[in-house]
């Protein structure tokens, strides 16, 4: 089974510069979409042979999130359940037989940390909702997580120190949703390759210098660690500031 995430940064660009041909020849049995900068017939994206679900924001042009499988889920829902979290399109739950399935977008912390508050209230609520599933049956989720977890994550981690991404404070509600019981699916099969980030900043030729973050994840449940199979970042993938990451399961 191959799964694949995307923060395309505008779909409606994003088709513009090849995403269709990607999502095409990735031949994907999942593939989840965020920061779609999308509202309800703004665009026509059907893929054949997939079901779709979108997840707007009430802000136009802002977040939203999508999610396109070959096979149907038994139940789909959107959000978080939590009145503030839930007006800008950041969650889509997809539930099938063996697992629940999260494609997220969370929260930046923004320049000056205007939206640190925030987002560690989200971090605790996301935590909750994702234990919750958890009970029931495993869970992989998915997406722009905007933190770089380890200082291997990005670049350059000192002169980084306490920025958007990589404060303290979003480091360690990282490390303790992970200690819930959670994978990090590339940390797993490449605990120390350096180099290996999904972010890189429009300025001063970043990409081509590869001076990014590692902010894009696919993690599992613990009890999934049998059926994980690889990892994948695909830094050649243009088309956003963002490129894809993958995880195959057995």
């Amino acid at each position: 089974m191959k799964l694949i995430s995307w923060n395309v940064n505008g779909l409606r660009a994003c088709v513009g510069k090849g995403f269709e041909d990607f999502f095409k020849n990735s031949d994907a049995d999942v593939f989840c979409l965020q920061e779609t900068k999308l509202q309800e017939g703004q665009i026509d994206f059907a893929p054949e042979g997939y079901h779709a679900f979108w997840n707007y924001a009430e802000k136009k042009g802002y977040s939203g999130t999508a999610v396109f499988t070959r096979e149907e889920p038994v139940n789909v829902s959107y959000g978080l359940g939590v009145d503030i979290h839930d007006h800008e399109g950041r969650l889509i739950t997809l539930e099938f037989d063996r697992f629940y399935l999260i494609c997220v977008y969370v929260p930046n912390a923004q320049r000056e940390l205007t939206r640190l508050s925030y987002r560690m209230s989200w971090e605790d609520d996301f935590r909750n909702y994702v234990c919750g599933l958890d009970r029931v049956k495993p869970v992989i989720w998915c997406g722009d997580l905007n933190v770089a977890h380890r200082e291997i994550d990005l670049k350059n981690p000192k002169s980084n120190r306490g920025n958007a991404g990589f404060t303290d404070e979003e480091r360690g509600k990282f490390s303790e949703m992970l200690s819930c019981g959670f994978i990090d699916t590339f940390r797993y099969f490449y605990p120390d390759r350096t180099d290996a980030y999904s972010w890189w900043s429009y300025m001063g030729g970043a990409r081509a210098k590869n001076v990014g973050w590692r902010i894009d994840y696919f993690c599992v449940s613990d009890r999934l660690k049998d059926a994980l199979a690889d990892a994948v970042i695909y830094p050649e993938v243009m088309g956003s500031d963002h490129c894809p990451v993958g995880l195959f399961l057995k």
